[in-house]
């Protein structure tokens, strides 16, 4: 969960100036430059955008730039595509490949309301389908916190559809909904359920949240671990995460088939746990970004 104020990071929407051929790619391959623009989602809620091209000395190395890698970053509960700590990922995975970030609904400047890693796989949805629309051909995920659990679920979800992921990291997930083990989590289902708690989710957090309960309760990321194979995943969880604990990480290897300890790996299934590493966006630092690009690019 993220408190940072907002950052300072605007540009014109250049949506309508993006030509497409009759596949829905750019004729010249993906845009070098930098597009922000609004998604629309299967249910209608409009989404913020954004698509940063990597360095020339990454795109000028493809062997194909119209079939490389774009990464989809998706933030944390109360983050949104303009925080610092998202930016700061933004640009250490640009350093790879080319990076989709988003705000998910009731964050930042996107539409309706947050329902807390439901119908944000919709959101995630969109995002992708506008990475491949802009010539990538594949396209991978990387979720925090929240974003990981939808990262998860999406993984699950839109298997072999064109809002498929070629690859998935989850980092900082939580395994299984309505946890209140820590006194983070506590705090966070107080801001989600109480109407004070919404009130201080919208007003101090920048964060609009439904009001209403989950009905069904949708798959839990714990469901969705093993409907992914045989998509590449990666679980990268913190021993000082002060949210959730390491059951989490190891209950997601052990649905993944997978024994869980730190740095397990095997199949199509990868556990990192990362010494000294506290919660999501906010506590990854460059070497794991790094290491998370790299994984992502060659999964």
């Amino acid at each position: 969960m993220s408190s940072e104020a907002e950052g300072g990071f605007h540009m014109v929407d250049v949506s309508s100036l993006t030509s497409r051929t009759p596949s829905g790619r750019t004729p010249a391959g993906p845009p070098r430059g930098v597009l922000r623009t609004g998604l629309r989602t299967e249910d209608g809620v409009r989404i913020e955008a954004v698509y940063e091209a990597a360095p020339p000395s990454v795109t000028d190395t493809a062997v194909d730039p119209a079939t490389d890698t774009a990464i989809v970053v998706a933030h944390g509960f109360t983050g949104s595509a303009d925080r610092p700590a998202l930016r700061r990922a933004v640009q250490a995975l640009r350093a790879h490949a080319p990076v989709v970030s988003f705000s998910f609904r009731g964050h930042g400047g996107s539409g309706g309301v947050s329902t807390v890693g439901d119908r944000e796989v919709l959101d995630l949805a969109a995002a992708v389908r506008w990475a491949r629309r802009l010539g990538h051909a594949r396209v991978v995920t990387v979720g925090f916190s929240m974003g990981g659990s939808v990262v998860l679920r999406h993984a699950a979800l839109e298997r072999g559809t064109d809002a498929r992921t070629d690859a998935v990291a989850a980092v900082s997930a939580p395994a299984r909904w309505f946890y209140r083990g820590t006194p983070s989590m506590r705090r966070v289902h107080w801001v989600v359920t109480r109407p004070v708690g919404r009130l201080v989710g919208r007003y101090g957090l920048h964060t609009r949240i439904d009001t209403k309960a989950w009905d069904p309760v949708p798959m839990s990321p714990v469901e969705a671990v093993p409907l992914i194979a045989p998509t590449p995943l990666l679980v990268v969880h913190g021993d000082r995460d002060p949210y959730f604990p390491l059951d989490h990480p190891r209950s997601l290897m052990a649905a993944a088939g997978m024994s869980g300890g730190s740095g397990a790996s095997g199949g199509t299934a990868e556990l990192w746990l990362e010494h000294g590493m506290g919660h999501a966006e906010n506590a990854a630092d460059e070497d794991l970004l790094d290491r998370l690009g790299a994984w992502l690019v060659r999964a």
